[in-house]
């Protein structure tokens, strides 16, 4: 059995477009333009779990948050003269 195409020139997936969605129910498919990767064809339920894969692992904003180093009074302050808005 001859292997399955997984790259495709842009042309190609143009013209074959049926043929790309349907291998990309089985593998990702790469889609190149001008020689380099431009996007990757997958299977809804392939994104579906990526998705959820990547809100798993996602820290959560109040743990950045509670990461963030602090200062105990420690920064010193601007000895620098500001300058004047008014001019």
């Amino acid at each position: 059995m001859p292997r399955k195409r997984s790259t495709w020139s842009i042309r190609d997936a143009k013209n074959s477009f049926s043929a790309v969605v349907e291998a990309a129910q089985h593998t990702p498919q790469v889609v190149t333009k001008h020689g380099k990767a431009t996007v990757v064809i997958v299977a809804a339920d392939e994104y579906a779990r990526l998705q959820t894969h990547e809100r798993l692992n996602a820290p959560r904003f109040v743990d950045h948050l509670l990461a963030m180093p602090t200062d105990d009074g420690g920064f010193e302050r601007l000895r620098a003269r500001l300058r004047d808005i008014d001019s």
